[in-house]
């Protein structure tokens, strides 16, 4: 028999406490509430890179809704995943935008163009990818090389979280405290508040903030007149890409970055619903190549798929692909409250740093874990000198410049630790370097 492009979805029960595959769905109202809960673990995330970029954060949830969906159709509904705000972007936005780090960022159109640019290298990706298969990305990505380049994402953006908390002592002393308050819902916490650690330990965070500001008069109160004033109802900001070459070289690299993503997170739930979903590979990246596209073109911030979802499934045991249909679709109702987005506004900016740090660190871990889970040999001297130098490429924010183009920390680690883990291929291992 056929197969057909979507799936049929058989009805299952969660009573039994089984695993419900993607090709398969709950009965409608739990399948609603799973669908709440991935908006909420990917909530955080996705408020919170526009945020540091200067873009639109209910544009971004809005386009996040729009970008699941466009990847739900491109893979036929066969692969479980959301599409929310990638961090990869951040550094490089921040540098060819100039933003200072608060309020809207000015010359968010010349991002756009770069933006569009990575989706459109990333949709070629996909492209190939279909035809040929994922053996060469494999082979030019091995882990050594993928751990570092994440690695270097959170590393690189270390000194925007540190800068955006300096401003008063204040500030610093609220970023730590949000630092705590995230660290204790890390460790104290049980069950799906553990899961949405950021968003709960931001939460706690904020109502501190108001308290000693609004309450007690030590900091710069929060303005809660903005929600008042906003409508419940309407458009969100739409921008137009401006297309400057420049921006678009030095975009376009991340999209490197978002394969080595996306490849992860989907052989990661492929381990977890014992199917091989590497037939969808190139689909997936084609998908999330056009939702960035989309979400470029008309001032949306660039996606990828969300290890925080991932976290929610591994959790749940529920893979069932139409829960992130009916989480896009309440990411476009929320897209449309101007209010909603005014109140996502109010978040101070030490609370905001508190929990960059938080996330930013995260990032960098995630990096060294992609090294433990593939037992990356560091007695092999080639593993040892590509994990060192990207690290210092990235961290020291080394730039290249090529006339008037200059290419970044994170693009120089990315493309420096591809470039120099095929030249050293094929060596041999050897002793590890004398310390």
């Amino acid at each position: 028999m056929a197969e057909g492009y979507f799936p049929k979805w058989q009805q299952q029960d969660t009573a039994s406490g089984r695993v419900i595959a993607p090709d398969e769905r709950l009965p409608w109202p739990q399948t609603v509430a799973m669908g709440v809960q991935h908006v909420v673990a990917m909530f955080g995330s996705t408020v919170l890179a526009p945020l540091l970029m200067g873009f639109d954060p209910n544009l971004a949830i809005f386009m996040s809704g729009i970008g699941t969906l466009l990847f739900f159709v491109l893979v036929g509904g066969r692969v479980p995943s959301y599409l929310g705000s990638s961090f990869a972007f951040i550094g490089l936005v921040i540098s060819v935008t100039g933003y200072a780090g608060s309020g809207p960022n000015m010359n968010i159109p010349v991002a756009l163009g770069g933006i569009i640019a990575c989706g459109v290298l990333y949709a070629i990706i996909g492209l190939i990818v279909m035809a040929v298969g994922t053996r060469w990305i494999e082979t030019l990505m091995p882990p050594v090389v993928t751990g570092a380049v994440v690695a270097v994402i959170g590393l690189n953006l270390a000194p925007v979280a540190v800068k955006g908390v300096s401003a008063t002592s204040f500030d610093t002393w609220m970023a730590l405290a949000t630092v705590l308050c995230v660290g204790l819902v890390a460790v104290l916490a049980r069950g799906m508040v553990q899961r949405l650690l950021i968003l709960v330990g931001l939460l706690l965070a904020y109502v501190l903030y108001a308290v000693l500001t609004n309450g007690m008069g030590l900091g710069k109160p929060i303005d809660f007149a903005v929600v008042a004033n906003a409508a419940w109802f309407g458009l969100p900001h739409f921008a137009a890409p401006v297309f400057k070459p420049e921006a678009m070289v030095l975009l376009a690299p991340i999209a490197i970055i978002l394969v080595a993503e996306n490849l992860g997170h989907i052989k990661a739930v492929s381990a977890m619903t014992g199917q091989n979903l590497d037939r969808y590979m190139g689909r997936a990246f084609l998908g999330d190549g056009l939702a960035t596209i989309v979400s470029g073109s008309v001032g949306g911030t660039g996606v990828t798929t969300y290890a925080e979802n991932i976290g929610v499934m591994a959790v749940t045991k529920i893979y069932s692909t139409l829960v992130f249909a009916v989480a896009a679709v309440i990411a476009l109702v929320l897209g449309f409250s101007p209010k909603f987005g005014a109140l996502i506004q109010t978040i101070p900016g030490p609370v905001l740093g508190g929990v960059s740090i938080v996330v930013f660190g995260l990032i960098t871990v995630a990096g060294a874990r992609i090294w433990v889970q593939n037992k990356v040999d560091f007695s092999d001297n080639r593993n040892l000198i590509v994990a060192a130098v990207t690290l210092v490429l990235g961290a020291g924010d080394f730039t290249l410049k090529f006339g008037s183009f200059s290419l970044g920390g994170i693009g120089c680690a990315t493309f420096g630790a591809i470039i120099l883990y095929a030249l050293l291929r094929g060596r041999g291992a050897s002793r590890p370097a004398a310390m």
